[in-house]
């Protein structure tokens, strides 16, 4: 059994199936990433939750997606199920005591949860390039834009301002071809109607003030347990690009922000990339680049990232190669494609001289998967079959009344509900406009008399 220095993942079995130990991950190596991957309906979703309490009852808050739902079930004390108490002791976790966790809901729309949004500037050109499928041309025109207003003073904070910005370069678009290289209007135009798909599918919610603050992200309660924050990702799964580049952009501010902290005995914050695929679907290499150096350089600031996706395969070497801690769910094997990835799956692991890896990928069952997390000096454990423990909270999803009771209670409640609205580079520039077009009435109105006859 786990105490306070691991968390409780289950308990592996021999090879005739009978118990054999408790399988754990030490806190102190919960900053050296993980990576949870399985097919569809296997149980990584439930790994995903009982990872997710077992850090939040050792005082290390999480955040995390809700693709589907389901894991708002978290918010709830969990429900007395046969198979619920079966698996506990099946595992032997006893007591088997049910649970709600102290979560905060945030949803980009903010429809299911607090709204949650971030400045144009802290976004920057290269993750707002890959939001918008910009090509080369039309990224080198969007950091042209970003340096002007840099230059100018114009605070980029929400996509009118952007949109105010590019019209502004694009009217220069000759004086600034001299500065800085060609600017075509054409380029800039693809980038507006860029921005204007962007707008449609709902990414104006996201842009603007008041931005997240890091530290509403890494509260704790009074009782020492960590805050749970779940991000509604349903509809916003509708662009995933949109939710790849969003959790890409916030991991990355938390590798801004926060300070180095060494090798800390606890993670000062878990965070869990659900369907991971996305961000490197299609990802140019200096995008990968950055992942792979967020990814290994947030690790000194105290933040552990968690890969959720179907198949090892999705996620780049340089980056794989940094993740320590290793839950594999079940995997088909029936195109060549999937048996590779079994393969290479397989082959991640510590071998276990007791069972083929390849084999019982294949052949696990739903809530069992191979584990392996770092042990004493940072080395991996031998991999062992495993079935994973139940969740203290509810499995399932929480309903409307309960989720709009939670919110109305949560720390955050009113802080950032209500956009603001301050002056940015669309205000000032319409203000400029408004001041030229003035003066250019005037003479016109006074026919360069005022000069006397002689001009």
């Amino acid at each position: 059994m786990a105490d306070d220095d691991s968390l409780f993942l289950g308990a592996s079995r021999t090879p005739d199936d009978a118990y054999q130990r408790a399988e754990t991950l030490l806190l102190r190596y919960g900053n050296r990433h993980g990576l949870v991957t399985g097919a569809t309906g296997t149980g990584k979703t439930v790994t995903l939750q009982i990872l997710a309490e077992a850090f939040s009852n050792a005082g290390v808050p999480v955040f995390c997606a809700d693709i589907k739902g389901d894991l708002s079930g978290i918010a709830a004390i969990g429900e007395h199920k046969d198979f619920l108490v079966k698996r506990a002791q099946q595992v032997r976790l006893d007591p088997y005591e049910f649970q709600e966790f102290p979560v905060i809901f945030w949803d980009l729309f903010g429809e299911k949860g607090h709204p949650i949004r971030a400045t144009v500037s802290e976004m920057g050109p290269l993750l707002l390039s890959r939001l918008m499928n910009l090509s080369e041309a039309q990224e080198g025109v969007l950091n042209i834009a970003f340096r002007l207003a840099d230059e100018d003073g114009l605070l980029l904070l929400d996509l009118k301002d952007l949109q105010a910005m590019l019209a502004h370069v694009a009217d220069r678009a000759a004086e600034i071809s001299k500065l800085y290289g060609n600017v075509s209007r054409t380029s800039v135009g693809a980038i507006q109607r860029s921005l204007l798909v962007l707008e449609q599918q709902g990414g104006a919610n996201f842009f603007g003030e008041p931005a997240l603050e890091i530290a509403d992200l890494m509260r704790t309660t009074r009782d020492g347990r960590g805050a749970v924050s779940v991000l509604a990702a349903d509809r916003l799964m509708m662009n995933p690009r949109l939710y790849a580049t969003f959790l890409l952009w916030l991991m990355s501010e938390l590798f801004e922000a926060l300070p180095e902290v060494g090798d800390p005995d606890r993670p000062r914050l878990v965070f869990f990339f659900d369907e991971a695929h996305l961000l490197f679907d299609g990802a140019p290499k200096i995008l990968v680049d950055r992942v792979e150096q967020v990814v290994r350089l947030i690790r000194s600031k105290g933040v552990g990232v968690y890969f959720v996706t179907q198949n090892p395969l999705d996620v780049p070497d340089t980056v794989l190669a940094q993740l320590g801690n290793r839950i594999q769910h079940a995997l088909r094997a029936y195109t060549p494609r999937e048996q590779k990835a079994v393969k290479a799956s397989a082959q991640t692991f510590r071998a276990n001289p007791d069972f083929d890896c390849a084999a019982a990928i294949t052949q696990l069952g739903v809530g069992e998967a191979l584990v392996s997390t770092l042990e004493a000096k940072g080395i991996p454990s031998m991999v062992q079959r495993t079935l994973i423990r139940p969740p203290a909270s509810r499995l399932g999803p929480i309903t409307d009344q309960e989720r709009a009771r939670i919110q109305a209670l949560s720390p955050v409640a009113g802080r950032y509900d209500k956009t603001i609205d301050r002056e940015s580079a669309f205000e000032i520039l319409q203000k400029r406009g408004a001041e030229a077009a003035d003066a250019a009435e005037r003479e016109a109105r006074d026919g360069g008399r005022a000069g006397g006859p002689w001009g």
